[in-house]
């Protein structure tokens, strides 16, 4: 990833307005900025959330509250708890999230 044509700025992510994205079960409330190319969220995740699909997007993903749990196409669990992060490349691990307990996450795609 590279940051180019982004002049300094700040973000009130209570102002930022959330957009719900049902999961096969539960609710992640995303808000989104878009600074050039790298898209920039702050996601809560309902408690009970599991995502309806595999994912290959790359992320880099820090856990501010609650817990994550991220599932790997072959298997492999990792859970996330506050002031954790995990960073995968696009195309590299597909990869699931679900929370039994809620998170908010900080996201960078």
């Amino acid at each position: 990833m590279k940051l180019t044509a982004i002049p300094f700025g700040t973000t009130d992510w209570s102002k930022i307005e959330s957009v719900p994205h049902p999961g096969e079960t539960g609710t992640a409330l995303w808000r989104t900025c878009q600074f050039g190319d790298a898209r920039v969220r702050m996601v809560d995740y309902s408690a009970g959330y599991l995502a309806d699909h595999w994912c290959s997007k790359g992320h880099i993903l820090l856990c501010l509250d609650g817990q994550l749990d991220t599932e790997l196409e072959d298997g492999r669990t990792f859970t996330l708890r506050p002031g954790m992060s995990y960073q995968v490349a696009d195309n590299a691990e597909a990869h699931r999230s679900s929370s039994a307990v809620g998170a908010r996450l900080f996201i960078v795609d």
